[in-house]
């Protein structure tokens, strides 16, 4: 078979709680075009699916057409590369097991690969961003939730089932605090924003002492930041706690994996010292005596939604080709 032509855009598509972020991306990894809405504002699968349809036809539509488009990689909180749904998310409106890559596929007529977010962020830290020429290393989200892939050998880990890296859904205490998984004590439940925000609650009911934690309406990790900034006591206690949570959560994980390195993503990550300096004291403390001081913690060098859709059209690429369009 003779091609005279090949197909150099993919769309990449990046799944939040609070957005979803389409771009159309060329081979080179360069974003040609960008768009967005907001996911929440449509709790049925069926809606969502007629409006990610829309936004990803129209910007084709404005930006080339189909002809240049080999396929569509996307990325969602819980995606399961393996069979291309989101299975049973905690923290997405959408229940269940939601086929979606399928669902999609039938409604744009071209190929379409579906992953777990951190796995996207794996992938786009590798070929983009601060895991470039790392083989063994993983990849750590903090926001809504705890994610996390990694990397063995130069491969991504998936597992058996797909579901390899669910380090925020370990035990980390039994018994403690409810997580979104319907379980009791993950690591996520004390290191991801509701976390957070319940240690917060619980330092102020410990402690006594002024702080302006106790005049805000709505905390959140951003608000508890910029008073760590400011020099709030209990503030800075609170990101303490949860660096503490964090860096013994992944001696564990560095222990059984032996990473050259961590790499953080997510808004959480953007706390910067409050956070890496105690997690990482108490990664030290922790780990494994032969991996002492050989696990580099490292921030992202990625915004997080472009590494996203760069690493759902690293996927993308991947997907074997199928398009009505040709």
């Amino acid at each position: 078979m003779i091609q005279n032509a090949i197909k150099t855009r993919v769309v990449g598509v990046d799944i939040s709680l609070e957005r979803t972020s389409i771009g159309i991306i060329d081979i080179r990894g360069e974003i040609i075009a960008t768009d967005c809405f907001v996911t929440s504002e449509h709790p049925y699968i069926g809606d969502y699916l007629s409006v990610l349809c829309e936004h990803i036809l129209n910007l084709v539509e404005a930006n080339g057409g189909y002809e240049s488009i080999r396929s569509v990689g996307m990325c969602s909180p819980s995606g399961n590369y393996r069979t291309s749904s989101i299975e049973n998310a905690p923290n997405m409106p959408w229940k269940g097991v939601i086929p979606l890559a399928a669902m999609l596929r039938d409604r744009l007529g071209m190929a379409v690969a579906l992953a777990n977010d951190a796995h996207a962020m794996a992938v786009g830290e590798q070929t983009f961003g601060a895991a470039h020429g790392m083989r063994d290393f993983a990849v750590i989200s903090l926001g809504h939730g705890m994610g996390s892939c990694f990397f063995s050998n130069g491969i991504v880990h998936l597992g058996n089932d797909g579901f390899a890296g669910e380090v925020g859904h370990t035990c980390f205490i039994p018994n403690g605090r409810q997580c979104g998984c319907g379980k009791r004590g993950c690591l996520e439940a004390y290191t991801a924003a509701n976390g957070i925000v319940q240690t917060a609650q619980e330092i102020l009911a410990e402690r006594s002492e002024p702080s302006m934690m106790r005049n805000v309406e709505r905390l959140s990790p951003k608000v508890i930041q910029d008073l760590c900034e400011l020099g709030d006591e209990l503030a800075i206690e609170t990101y303490r706690r949860t660096g503490y949570y964090l860096g013994v959560g992944l001696a564990n994980y560095a222990s059984i994996l032996n990473p050259e390195a961590f790499v953080f993503t997510g808004g959480i990550s953007l706390a910067g010292k409050w956070l890496f300096e105690p997690a990482n004291e108490a990664f030290e403390e922790h780990v494994f005596h032969n991996t002492t001081g050989r696990v580099k913690f490292m921030a992202s060098t990625l915004e997080n939604r472009t590494r996203n859709m760069l690493g759902a059209s690293v996927l993308a690429w991947g997907v074997k080709e199928y398009s009505l369009f040709k």
